[in-house]
């Protein structure tokens, strides 16, 4: 049980010990109703026979009433407490609260309080002498208005700074008032002491009534004082602690007193008290600034907000954040102290970043900073920044980046990280040889370092290593794309628009490969950018948007004189596939139909391929192709996301396309003939619709250079070469009466001239819509192509109707290539165009001696021994292998390469058939075909050629 205790015993012990503030922690922890009692009970004792002594422990302990928060942390007020709210509510001694104060006791237990204390200030105010106690009674007054009454519900903070001056002031007049309690403690005491004297809260607020009678309370005690103690603070002497604090309070209380009588709806006899007591402080006031300008001589702030920061007192944080600001503080003995012995405290982006600052200040200015420690001030902020998380170091990195720029650190502290170009080639090595993702997060704290110090470099570096060291390109870019602080625009130079990543990477890699594997690994490394991987624990972003990537990559190489162009084309065939499936239309940010014209101009630069000088043909004939279905798949997303644009935008964006289209060749027109559909007509020469019956709603003929009489067979091939599709439309649109052999005989010539036209400008993909073309027609009985007799000894009795096809194309090849290689074409093609129809031929015999194969194997004709198709298709071999000879003989011995090897392959198949079934032909049958095919292979040169054909021949 608590024993019982003898109040007055009590309460003088507790004056004599000056001991207000554990007055109020014990009367705190008790419940609410006994702590009324308690301290009407301590009331009623200093009302009684009042002594000096007896206001001024009044005085104390209303201030400390309105400084209290609790102390949670202290175990032994904790079991008090505990204790007492077991044991007390059930003990009958205790008397009864008054009523009134018993309203929601445990809402906010202070205000009933408060307002007791200033009933007891009614009771006790003609005991106050000394113009020291009435600027305390005035003051707590004051304050308790202030902060319990007149503030808004939810009241802002002052600010650190402000908080920090008051602190300083505060403890200033502490100093130089040698009458003042704290006077001779020590700087930390002092500190906490101010701390709660300046940050008086409150969570609730006082009944109306209460703040009724302290506002006429004030109003008479400045009435009845005000002389005496305008004088006081009129006088000559020192600013004393009570004098400043009497100032300080009424100027708060002037502030929010005007306030509260703007805001607040009163009536009309407390509106008439509140505005004479404004007016009644304003005049004090106004008669007494000087005291609160005299302040006191010695700057102490620094020491108060160090002292702050080693005590981790209130606000301690936002001390840290002006201690690292504060450039006249910094790199004195304290301040360096300080920081090194509470690192843990600046782990926080914005203190290391403004902790950067002021080294970077105190290197760059006049100041007589030792280097050494200007090192070790560095090396601690560093080591902040290496405990940050990842993204914290990003915020780092913006701040750099926004601040210095790309260089980093490495601008101005470049002598105080000497060994950065070793650290950077030292670390990338070791992540290159090591490279793997359980090793990311360690890399990633690696890379951190270096990037602040000096962020171009080190990006630099990685996108070189990205590039060189083969396998590597994946890891590095995850390594890059933890940074997305990296993502920002260069404000200097010429290209002000470009983003960092792209300047880093076209300094450092951009046509500067020297293998096909690195330019494959910077495709790798561009899409890694663009759509990073993301490994588990570590966040990442892209450093790449597509559209900057076609801006930057691929738009400004679109030309055939343009060495990046083959490079280029990858990336945009690569950078459209990756980000097909965007829920953004992000093509709209970098103009689709610019991009469009572009690859447009670039098909037509093949129109002419082989009349340009060699050096202005810098993508070759079949990436024509890659072009071709490059703009076929930005017409389809274009489209796809045609509701992007005002209608009024499209219809603008399509016809100055269609303009800008007039300038080209016509051919290329046919490729955006689906994109145009609805709105434009499809331009072609007017001599295409002799031949074909062409719509006039979806066709329109225009005059066309070099499309005079008899080239519509021409201009129509020219459109079958586009796509299978067209080619097939534009085969039901042919006009030619098979029933006529004249006016089939007719097309089969001017189809030959029109092959021979076409051929040497067709792409890989175009020759082949040609190949399945002629087939086709062949099918049709459109195409005829006479069958000749020059390479048969002997009539063969043979079914060669299912292989009619296989020879007819043969045969058609040879006749095309004894075209072209006539006096009147043998000057249209340098040697590169001779080596290109070379290989088209090749592709389309190659694709020939598939067909036979497969015929002889699965056609209908294999069902039985009696109908076995061997003997046929040894013939077919046969003629192939004497076509492909004889067009060798006719062409340049530096192109024949690849139809020397391609009757390696023929005679193969001859080999391989025959041996399979050897009861098919007789032995005198084999021996001349063998002298037979011996004679066709002498005529070949050089000799190494003509020995090998030999020798396989002689083989079988």
């Amino acid at each position: 049980m608590i024993p019982t205790l003898n109040h007055t015993v009590l309460f003088e012990l507790l004056k004599s010990l000056e001991a207000s503030g554990l007055f109020i922690q014990l009367l705190m922890a008790l419940p609410a109703t006994v702590c009324c009692t308690e301290l009407e009970r301590f009331l009623e004792h200093v009302s009684i026979d009042t002594s000096s002594e007896d206001v001024a422990f009044f005085l104390d302990v209303w201030r400390e009433m309105m400084k209290h928060r609790g102390n949670p942390q202290d175990p032994l007020l904790s079991q008090f407490s505990a204790m007492a709210h077991k044991y007390l509510p059930v003990l009958d001694e205790f008397p009864r609260p008054p009523k009134r104060l018993r309203s929601e006791p445990d809402v906010c237990p202070t205000m009933p309080l408060l307002a007791m204390l200033l009933r007891g200030l009614v009771q006790i105010q003609s005991r106050i002498l000394g113009p020291g106690r009435k600027c305390c009674a005035l003051a707590n007054l004051a304050d308790m208005l202030s902060v319990f009454a007149l503030t808004e519900d939810d009241p802002q903070e002052v600010s650190a700074t402000v908080y920090l001056d008051k602190l300083a002031t505060v403890i200033s007049v502490w100093n130089s008032d040698t009458q003042n309690p704290y006077h001779q403690q020590a700087l930390a005491e002092k500190v906490k002491e101010a701390e709660q004297d300046v940050s008086l809260t409150s969570l609730a607020k006082l009944p109306s009534e209460t703040i009724f009678a302290g506002l006429e309370l004030m109003r008479a005690l400045l009435g009845e004082w005000g002389e005496e103690l305008q004088a006081m603070l009129c006088s000559s002497q020192g600013t004393s602690y009570d004098s400043y604090r009497l100032c300080d309070s009424l100027t708060s209380f002037s502030q929010n007193l005007a306030l509260y009588l703007n805001r607040a709806s009163l009536p009309e006899e407390e509106r008439q008290v509140a505005s004479e007591l404004a007016e009644c402080v304003r005049d004090l006031l106004s008669k007494t600034s000087r005291v609160l300008k005299n302040r006191g001589s010695q700057d102490i702030t620094a020491s108060i907000a160090m002292a702050i920061i080693q005590q981790k007192m209130d606000r301690h944080m936002e001390m840290c954040y002006i201690f690292a600001s504060e450039k006249k503080w910094a790199f004195s003995d304290e301040w360096v102290a300080c920081l090194l012995s509470n690192r843990a405290l600046f782990r926080e982006p914005d203190l290391v970043l403004r902790l950067l600052e002021t080294v970077l200040d105190a290197s760059t200015t006049d100041r007589a900073v030792p280097k050494p420690q200007i090192q070790q001030v560095l090396h601690s902020v560093l080591e902040c920044y290496a405990d940050l998380s990842l993204p914290d170091k990003n915020k780092v990195l913006a701040g750099i980046v926004h601040s210095w720029g790309k260089k980093g650190l490495s601008e101005k502290l470049l002598s105080y990280v000497e060994s950065f170009p070793e650290d950077l080639n030292t670390t990338l090595n070791q992540l290159t040889q090591s490279a793997s993702e359980q090793g990311l997060t360690k890399a990633v704290a690696s890379v951190a370092r270096l990037m602040i110090v000096h962020p171009e470099a080190t990006v630099k570096k990685i996108c070189s290593l990205a590039v060189v060291n083969l396998g590597t390109h994946k890891f590095l870019a995850q390594i890059l794309t933890a940074f997305p602080a990296l993502r920002f625009v260069e404000e200097q130079g010429p290209n002000s628009s470009t983003t960092f990543m792209v300047s880093c990477l076209k300094e450092t890699v951009w046509a500067k490969f020297s293998t096909p594997k690195e330019e494959k690994q910077f495709l790798e490394l561009l899409n890694c950018l663009m759509n990073p991987v993301k490994p588990q624990g570590i966040p990442v972003a892209a450093l790449l948007e597509p559209d900057e990537v076609l801006k930057e990559f691929v738009l400004s190489f679109l030309m055939l004189d343009v060495e990046e162009v083959d490079l280029s084309l990858k990336i945009f065939l690569q950078t459209l596939e990756a980000n097909a499936c965007l829920e953004e239309y992000w093509l709209q940010t970098c103009s689709p139909f610019p991009l469009l014209f572009s690859l447009c101009q670039l098909l037509d630069s093949f129109s002419k391929y082989w009349q340009l000088p060699k050096k202005k043909r810098c993508l070759s004939l079949q990436r024509k192709d890659l072009a071709a279905h490059i703009l076929e798949l930005l017409c389809e997303i274009v489209l796809a996301n045609a509701e992007t644009f005002s209608p009024d935008a499209w219809i603008k964006s399509l016809s100055w396309l269609h303009r800008k289209l007039e300038q080209l060749d016509w051919t290329v027109g046919l490729r955006l003939k689906t994109f145009f559909e609805g709105h434009f007509k499809c331009e072609v020469p007017a001599t295409l619709f002799e031949i074909c019956k062409l719509s006039e709603d979806e066709w329109t003929s225009q005059a066309h250079p070099g499309y005079g009489p008899g080239t519509g067979l021409l201009a129509w091939m020219e459109c079958c070469c586009v796509s299978s599709s067209l080619s097939e439309r534009m085969l039901s649109l042919l006009v030619v009466d098979v029933g006529s052999p004249e006016e089939v005989r007719l097309f089969s010539k001017g189809f030959l001239v029109a092959l021979v036209q076409v051929m040497p400008w067709c792409s890989p993909r175009e020759w082949q819509h040609l190949h399945q073309l002629t087939r086709r027609l062949l099918e049709k009985q459109l195409l005829h192509v006479p069958y000749s007799l020059e390479y048969i000894q002997f009539v063969p009795l043979l079914n060669l109707k299912p292989f009619a096809q296989e020879l007819q194309l043969s045969v058609l090849f040879l006749r095309t290539f004894q075209f072209l290689c006539s006096q009147s074409c043998q000057n249209w093609l340098p040697l590169e165009g001779w080596n290109h129809v070379v290989r088209l031929l090749c592709g389309s015999l190659t694709s020939l001696l598939d067909s036979v194969r497969l015929i002889q194997s699965v056609g209908p004709w294999a069902q039985g021994q009696e109908q076995d198709l061997t003997q046929e298709a040894l013939f077919v071999y046969t003629q192939v292998f004497c076509h492909a000879l004889h067009i060798m003989a006719m062409l340049h011995q530096e192109v024949c390469e690849p139809l020397y090897v391609l009757a390696l392959e023929t005679l193969t198949c001859y080999e391989t058939l025959s041996k399979a079934n050897p009861s098919v032909t007789s032995l005198l049958q084999k021996v001349n075909e063998q002298r037979f095919l011996k004679s066709i292979a002498e005529n070949i040169s050089p000799e190494g050629r003509r020995q090998t054909l030999l020798q396989k021949i002689s083989s079988f």
